[in-house]
C-alpha cells in the first residue's frame, strides 16, 4: 500500500488535538500533536508520538519533561501556529506550573516527566509520568481532527 492510502485510512479515526510544550534553554517550545493517549492508571502514564524529524523530538529528549495541552474548539489558531501552518509571528501567553509552560485556556493541561521511550519506525513514543493536571472549570467542546480537517462536536 502507498503512503497516501495509509494516511487516508488513519484519517478516518477522529482524534483530539493537543499542543505539546516544554521549556528549553529559556524558551518555550511547542508542537501540535494528535498522537496522544492515556496508557496507565498505576502509575499514571500518557504517551505522545513525536517524529524523528520534528524539532521537538530532541528537545523533549533533552529536557526530560513536557506538558500536553488539550485544545478547545476555540483554539484552532494555536493548533495551526504550533503546527507551523501560520507564518506570522505571534506572541502566545503561557502560564507556568511546576516549571512547565502551559496554555491557560486549554481544556486540560497534563504535566509529565519522561518515564520511558520507545522507538517505533520514524517516531519515538514518549511515555510521560503525570506529575500534575490543570483543568478548566467551565465546560467546553474539544478541537477534533478528522479526515484532514479540524472539526468540533456536532460538525
Amino acid at each position: 500500500m502507498d503512503d497516501r492510502t495509509f494516511r487516508n485510512a488513519m484519517g478516518k479515526f477522529a482524534t483530539g488535538v493537543t499542543v505539546v510544550t516544554t521549556e528549553f534553554q529559556g524558551e518555550v517550545k511547542g508542537m501540535t500533536a494528535n498522537a496522544f493517549m492515556s496508557v496507565s492508571l498505576d502509575p499514571k502514564l500518557v504517551v505522545v508520538s513525536i517524529g524523528h524529524k520534528a524539532r521537538m523530538h530532541d528537545i523533549v529528549k533533552q529536557t526530560g519533561k513536557f506538558a500536553v495541552n488539550l485544545l478547545t474548539r476555540d483554539q484552532e489558531d494555536l493548533s495551526r501556529l504550533f503546527a507551523g501552518q501560520l507564518k506570522e509571528e505571534r506572541d502566545v501567553a503561557f502560564e507556568w506550573v511546576d516549571g512547565h509552560p502551559i496554555l491557560p485556556d486549554a481544556m486540560a493541561n497534563v504535566l509529565c516527566r519522561v518515564h520511558s521511550t520507545y522507538v517505533a519506525g520514524d517516531h519515538t513514543l514518549y511515555f510521560g509520568e503525570v506529575t500534575h493536571i490543570v483543568m478548566k472549570d467551565e465546560p467546553s467542546d474539544p478541537l477534533l481532527f478528522f479526515e484532514g480537517k479540524y472539526r468540533s462536536i456536532g460538525q
